[in-house]
This record gives C-alpha cells, sequence and structure tokens, in this order.
C-alpha cells in the first residue's frame, strides 16, 4: 500500500520562505518521478514541480522559477520543496504526487498516488 504524507505548510507573510516536505512509503521511491502541485478553489490543479528519480531533471511551473527548488533524498525516501519570496498568489493546498515510472510528466492524471495535502497560506 502506497502513503503518501505531506508536512511543513503554514502561514507565512508575503517575502518569508517555507519548506515543505513528502515522505512516500509503499513503492521504490529511488525509481520514481515526484512532484508537487498546487491547487485553489474553484481552480484546476496545477503543477509546481517535478524531479526525475535521479534528481537530474527538474522542471518548474513559470511563476515559480528562480523562487522555488525541488529536491529530493532517496535514501529517505522523502520528497521537498524550498519555497522562497513567497507571494499571496502562491496561497494554495499543496500536494505531493509520484508516478510510477522514472520521468515528470505535466499532467496530474499521470500521477496515481496523492498526499492528502498541506495548506500554504501566504499574507500580505
Amino acid at each position: 500500500q502506497v502513503q503518501v504524507a505531506e508536512s511543513g505548510g503554514g502561514l507565512v507573510q508575503a517575502g518569508e520562505s517555507l519548506r515543505l516536505s513528502c515522505t512516500i512509503s509503499g513503492l521504490t521511491f529511488a525509481n520514481q518521478a515526484v512532484g508537487w502541485f498546487r491547487q485553489v478553489s474553484g481552480k484546476e490543479r496545477e503543477r509546481v514541480a517535478c524531479i526525475g528519480w535521479s534528481g537530474r531533471s527538474t522542471f518548474y511551473a513559470d511563476s515559480v522559477k528562480g523562487r522555488f527548488t525541488i529536491s529530493r533524498d532517496n535514501a529517505k525516501n522523502t520528497l521537498y520543496l524550498q519555497m522562497d519570496s513567497l507571494t499571496p498568489e502562491d496561497t494554495a493546498m499543496y500536494y505531493c504526487a509520484a508516478r510510477t515510472v522514472a520521468h515528470c510528466s505535466p499532467l496530474p492524471s499521470d500521477f496515481p498516488y496523492w498526499g492528502q495535502g498541506t495548506q500554504v497560506t501566504v499574507s500580505s
């Protein structure tokens, strides 16, 4: 049984930083692409960042490039998202998700495993 658990969300002020973590068990973490998505109520879920199995390939939404950094520790089965220079537009529920293959995809439907989400709220 695959379990995905996010942590690290919270309430911060604009310009501050947060680091999200995601621990995944029940699959061979080191072989899978994993990513972060976010969703605001009433809007579609969007991919924020994705990282391939080795960590050498990363992809970012244009809105977060230069501010967010995705990384993974395969020895700990853990995915991270360092979020700097946060703005109110980053306010959303953030989800961690895993594929069953090594390479990233921009489509939420290509990720079969999801966590429950962690809320990030940025005040102005």
